[in-house]
């Protein structure tokens, strides 16, 4: 009886401590993703909300986005697509319809890759929306 009494407390502390170290395993991998975006060049094609202007989603993820993202190749460490919702002030009318980021390790081999194919960029901005964006280069500080 004393037997399986240790052995069930020894089973049951080992569960806790694997626990405790898969909590701690996740939370070093959430501060590892923000100090590997740290430096990194981030692009953000913001398409500003107004009355009458379209922007068709769909056709945003599936088609423009991973186009562009092929032309960047291993520069591209990921991109996001992102859908606005509402202001950040009450009552306030939509600042972007959409936002679409990219994130690369080099501006210069990112101007490189878009400069040959710009025109084609350009000329795919039809089949989605009738806004021209409003583009924003920076770099991730934290």
């Amino acid at each position: 009886m004393k037997f399986r009494l240790v052995l069930s407390l020894l089973l049951l502390s080992a569960c806790f401590a694997v626990s405790a170290q898969e909590k701690q395993s996740r939370k070093g991998k959430k501060g590892d993703a923000a100090v590997a975006e740290k430096g990194l060049i981030k692009i953000s094609v913001m398409y500003p909300f107004s009355e009458g202007k379209t922007f068709n989603m769909e056709y945003y993820e599936t088609k423009h986005m991973p186009m562009v993202a092929g032309y960047l190749g291993s520069n591209l460490v990921k991109y996001t697509i992102e859908k606005g919702v509402a202001s950040g002030i009450p009552n306030q009318p939509l600042p972007y319809m959409a936002i679409g980021t990219f994130y690369v390790k080099d501006l210069s081999a990112y101007q490189a890759a878009i400069a040959p194919n710009r025109d084609a960029i350009r000329a795919d901005f039809a089949n989605y929306t009738n806004v021209a964006p409003v583009i924003l280069v920076s770099e991730v500080v934290k």
